[in-house]
């Protein structure tokens, strides 16, 4: 992933978030990604607040937040990860 990120000069800098996969229940109210949420962004998702996103915006927060659950029944997890999505440089040519 990172490769494929970087192979074409992307530069991959301090702070950038990567996500990779989804898990995904199968019913609905389980997705796990906005995409498959939007049915490929085909359809409005409710983020709350009274507002709506087929994509992420500038501006918008993602948080990604992962935990598992031991054989005892512990969770155990790495808390939240958050970055905001910025408004892509224009390049000057």
């Amino acid at each position: 992933m990172l490769a494929h990120h970087t192979i074409n000069g992307c530069k991959l800098l301090p702070g950038d978030l990567l996500g990779s996969g989804t898990i995904s229940g199968p019913n609905k109210g389980q997705e796990g990604s906005i995409l498959e949420m939007s049915k490929n962004g085909t359809e409005d998702v409710d983020i709350g607040g009274g507002q709506k996103r087929r994509w992420l915006k500038d501006g918008d927060e993602v948080v990604f937040r992962g935990w598992g659950d031991t054989q005892g029944g512990e969770r155990v997890g790495f808390g939240d990860c958050r970055g905001r999505v910025l408004p892509a440089l224009e390049l000057k040519l």
